[in-house]
């Protein structure tokens, strides 16, 4: 991955931590309506919607911030690809989640999220779930 890329997705995700609870809501509003299926997959009450919102955002954060040293982030990466079968993730889900990502960022950053910053975060997600997928599937 290019260092540009990198600096890319983890200047632009410092702008998102300020907003990481409305990230994280709107990230999972955005996942269910692209696939009501995938509901089921997450705990129902709010309260733990709000702690399943946490994980997401502390666990993207530190992917983000791994970027910068690959070769410890994919190990863990793989990790997480396969606890996520357990959680009965299927690889066709991961085309989901980018989108619901991206879409979250769009809504967090503004006019902030622009096509150079999209591509790179396209990228990011896209190597990140190839080492899941490839791990677990």
């Amino acid at each position: 991955m290019e260092q540009k890329t990198i600096t890319l997705v983890q200047n632009s995700f410092e702008k998102v931590k300020p907003i990481a609870g409305t990230a994280a809501e709107i990230f999972y509003s955005k996942l269910f309506e692209l696939d009501p299926k995938l509901k089921p997959l997450f705990p129902n009450s709010d309260s733990s919607m709000k702690e399943q919102g946490n994980k997401l955002m502390t666990m993207l954060g530190a992917a983000v911030a791994g970027l910068s040293n690959l070769p410890a982030l994919i190990p863990v990466l793989e990790g997480l690809g396969k606890r996520h079968v357990d959680y009965k993730v299927e690889a066709s889900h991961y085309d989901t989640v980018g989108a619901a990502l991206l879409g979250t960022l769009s809504a967090g950053l503004g006019d902030e999220f622009t096509p150079e910053i999209k591509d790179a975060w396209t990228t990011t997600y896209t190597t990140m779930a190839k080492v899941m997928i490839d791990a677990s599937y």
